[in-house]
This record gives C-alpha cells, structure tokens and sequence, in this order.
C-alpha cells in the first residue's frame, strides 16, 4: 500500500504455541502467543499481571502446543475505555422537557477498547494500552476485554479519576446520540508514557488511535510507531477540536465519519464530490490515506494520486444499535490490513464486520467473531 510500510520490527520475538487440533476454517486464526513483560507499578496507577495473554476462542480446550515464530505481530490499540450507560427512549427530550426511558443499561465501551475488543473476536493477537479507575465501571471494562481476548497487560488502573463513562440515547431506529465523560481516559497520564507501553507500540503490525484521550497521548504514540516503521491508523472521532498537524504528521491513514471530515475541513460533506474534496483537503494536511465512513451511504478509501475506492453497505437483516459500527468498521479494516489483503478486501470486510454489528445491542456485545464475518463474505 503506497505510504505505509509493513515490515517487520526487529524487535519482535513473541514465542507461539499452535493447537493441534483441526480448524474449522484455515483463516480462523486460534492461536496462543507469549510476550515478555517488564511491567512496572506506578502510583497513583497500576498495570494488570497477564504473563501469559490469550487470544485463542476458548483457551481452557487448548492441549500442550508446539512452538514456532508467528509473522502475524500484533494490533495495539491506543485510546479510551467507557462505561457506556444506555437508555433507549422513542425520540430525544426537547429542552427543558423530561422524558421517561424504555429501558436502561450499562455495558463496557469506549472507542478504543470496541476496537480491541473488536480485533480481538476477530481472532487477531490484540494489545490494549488505556486507562480505567478503581471502580465498578472499570472491572467490568477489563472483564469485557478478557472475555475478547484482548492482551491488558499495558491497561493502567488509576486510583484518582474515575474511569470514564458515556450515556447513549439510542432511539427506535437503531441512531444514537451520545455524551461522553472523559475521567481516566483524559487524566492521570504520565507526561512521558512508560517504555513498555513505546514498546508494545514499536514491535505492532499496526497501531490504532482515537481522539477520546489527550492529543500528547496520541502523538507520543504516533511518532514511536513511525520511527519503528509501524503504520498507524487514527479514527478522527472523539473530541471537538482541530486535530494538531504534529499528530496529522505521523498518521498513515485518517478515519473519519462524514460530520468528522466536514469539521475537520470545514468544508460540506453531502454529496460524494464534496467529500472527495475534502478528503483532498486532508491529502494536502499531510495524510496520504482517508477511509471515510459513510453510514448507509458505505465507504470510501481516498488514496493520494489514486482513484478512490468505495465500498456499498452490506445490509443487515435488522438495525437494532448503530454504536459501535464505526469502530468495528475502522478495527476490521486494520485487522484485514495487517494480514496483507487488498484494499478493496479490506473495505469489504470491514462492511461485513459492521453489517453484523448493528444487529445486535451494545457496542462490545456487538462485535461479531471471525467465522461470522466470514460466513457471511461467503453467503454473499
């Protein structure tokens, strides 16, 4: 892919142990990988002891394995973890007005840990680095994680913020608005991250980033995934603010929805020749590569010099919760890309990733396994 470079870090020596036993299907990858840790305490946050990360379906089932290198390193997703506190309402309250809810929940989400959640049912060895607080919202962010498959060694727990949190107002059709509270995801960050954490970022196959946590975060990041010749996708969603070009610098592809890409430009995204001006726009700000995300309308991959490549929606039977879809969209597409396949594959499935997305309540509990996606490229 023009721009990005997928070689290997020399710094990557992770140990696997395959299953002997038969898949089910040959790209369903159920391996179960070992990374040396030099994890560290730090007050007023700690790191979750995980020696021996799993990313296998059921790891309770898996015999003695053999040992050999894998070529596959691993997604790293840096970014936010929220509880996501839901009440589905028939239309949202005018002001002023009070209004009763159907129903109310709280399930784990956040942009970045839907994202590792989602590279993690989708079989790929994932890493999680993020923050959650001392509190009842933050176990069940971990426990959602681990029931993934997600690798938290690099989850810090920070005892003087809470971890963050978001109401989601999801109406009848399945839309959604949403306010989120950043608590530890926009606190109690060291100034300078820990060298473990670059680490885990420096040896990734591709790293993923949102805009839920400090910009310093994400251009720290960034900028050690470019010195180790590691592409870094950052999903434009998160913050309302300009995103600083020293971060824009180091990103390799930038994922917005349209209303992002119209803010980000400021300039109007209702019609496809003005989206393509205003990815344009963002070739010119330094990024070589924009996937934008268009809901209904599908997807679009604006490659400078190239001919942009779009992808139509893969409808779903029903839409029941749109939250998450464009994480599971941005997560798939990466996961597709670091396993070498094409540009249009890649687009292709991420919209089957997402398309079973909807369909289910939640953002986490929504995120579809590896065989789903892949039954349902193949039923098409």
């Amino acid at each position: 892919m023009k721009g990005i470079a997928f070689s290997q870090s020399k710094h990557w020596h992770p140990t696997i142990k395959t299953t002997p036993t038969k898949q089910t299907d040959r790209n369903l990858n159920t391996n179960l990988l070992q990374f040396s840790n030099n994890n560290s305490n730090h007050n007023p946050s700690s790191r979750r002891p995980n020696p021996l990360p799993c990313f296998s379906i059921n790891p309770s089932k898996i015999p003695t394995p053999l040992t050999h290198k894998t070529t596959n390193p691993p997604l790293v997703v840096v970014g936010s973890a929220n509880a996501d506190i839901y009440v589905e309402i028939d239309r949202l309250p005018k002001e002023g007005e009070t209004i009763s809810a159907k129903t109310g929940q709280t399930l784990a989400g956040g942009k970045g840990a839907n994202q590792a959640a989602c590279g993690g049912k989708l079989s790929y060895p994932t890493y999680f680095v993020g923050q959650v607080g001392e509190d009842a919202h933050g176990r069940l962010i971990t426990e959602a994680l681990e029931g993934g498959g997600v690798h938290l060694d690099h989850l810090n727990t920070v005892s003087v913020a809470p971890t963050g949190h978001a109401v989601v107002m999801l109406q009848a059709d399945g839309q959604n608005s949403i306010i989120i509270v950043g608590g530890a995801n926009m606190h109690c960050w060291p100034e300078t991250l820990p060298d473990e954490d670059l680490e885990v970022v420096r040896n990734a196959g591709i790293v993923l980033l949102q805009r839920e946590i400090p910009d310093s975060v994400n251009i720290q990041v960034a900028k050690a995934a470019r010195r180790a010749g590691v592409p870094v996708i950052l999903d434009a969603g998160g913050m309302d603010a300009p995103i600083p070009s020293e971060l824009l610098k180091f990103v390799d592809i930038l994922s917005p929805n349209e209303t992002e890409l119209a803010r980000l430009t400021r300039m109007p995204t209702e019609s496809f020749e003005q989206i393509s001006q205003a990815a344009a726009k963002c070739h010119e700000m330094g990024v070589k590569q924009v996937l934008v995300k268009l809901g209904a309308k599908g997807s679009t991959l604006f490659v400078k010099g190239e001919e942009p490549i779009k992808q139509s929606i893969i409808p779903a039977s029903r839409v029941l919760d749109t939250t998450g879809a464009g994480d599971t969209f941005t997560a798939a597409f990466a996961v597709a890309l670091v396993e070498g396949k094409s540009k249009k594959e890649c687009l292709r499935f991420a919209a089957a990733a997402a398309s079973l997305c909807i369909q289910v309540k939640g953002a986490i509990p929504s995120m579809p396994e590896r065989k789903s996606v892949l039954d349902l490229l193949q039923s098409l």
